[in-house]
């Protein structure tokens, strides 16, 4: 499958979901996931597919245990093939009965790894050739006796709650484009953009640019009221504590109704 060449940008969000499916695709709920995050349901649902849309999340796999499931031997092929050929042969290899995965390499020797599946060493010889009939040189081979797998540990969120500030971009002229959650106790929630700069809640100099609300993306005008668990796309003159406020929870000393 072709992927779309995006510029998309991963957030901490984003994070967190990829890292909770590399450890367990099968046993992630998205309502776990949301709890966790801090943001709605239709927030992660939305995230995930837009992963996907962007090739990020190619697939869901099972790890599956061929000895255990039906006495069958699992074989890795090292082989060597031109640059030039090296991607057409990949998806040549994959097309041979019994091979399960195909790992292609930038450079050097031993730039294709194919991992095949057989009931017996003559089904594993069987497949040796038929590479060989492609034109895919095996170097080297052996059975595979165990795989293990864990998530990308920079992903990890540690458990502790998405930071406020989920995505930063500076800007020339001390601007800078911020995505925020929105608190539920946030002084912003449940009003309008027009009443938040009235009442002194948004300042100035900060603009709602975009608001990401479950599966919808609005477009934010001054009736637009922000709610709980919104994720909110700000572009502010200041990057200061100060500046976003309004958007996490209120100061155990603040006056702001």
């Amino acid at each position: 499958m072709t992927y779309p060449n995006t510029d998309y940008r991963l957030d901490e969000i984003d994070r967190q979901i990829l890292h909770a499916l590399m450890d367990d695709a099968r046993n992630t709920s998205a309502s776990a996931l949301a709890e966790r995050a801090g943001v709605s349901g239709a927030t992660i649902r939305n995230r995930i597919h837009k992963l996907e849309d962007a090739g990020i999340v190619r697939g869901y796999t099972a790890q599956v245990d061929f000895e255990l499931a039906d006495g069958k031997l699992t074989n890795l092929y090292l082989c060597d093939v031109p640059i030039t050929e090296r991607e057409a042969l990949a998806h040549e290899a994959r097309a041979v009965p019994g091979v399960i995965n195909v790992r292609t390499l930038m450079t050097g020797r031993r730039n294709l790894h194919v991992l095949a599946v057989g009931g017996t060493t003559a089904d594993l010889r069987r497949i040796a050739r038929q590479l060989t009939d492609l034109g895919i040189h095996i170097e080297d081979e052996d059975l595979l006796e165990e795989e293990l797998f864990a998530p990308f540990d920079p992903f990890d969120p540690h458990d502790e709650r998405v930071p406020e500030r989920n995505a930063f971009i500076s800007l020339t002229g001390d601007a800078s484009v911020v995505e925020v959650s929105v608190h539920p106790d946030a002084p912003i929630a449940g009003r309008t953009l027009e009443n938040a700069v009235e009442a002194g809640v948004l300042d100035a100099e900060t603009l709602v640019i975009g608001i990401e609300r479950g599966d919808r993306e609005l477009t934010p005008h001054g009736d637009t009221v922000v709610r709980a668990d919104d994720i909110v796309t700000v572009l502010s003159r200041g990057a200061d504590g100060d500046a976003f406020a309004a958007f996490g929870a209120p100061d155990a000393d603040s006056d702001t109704l």
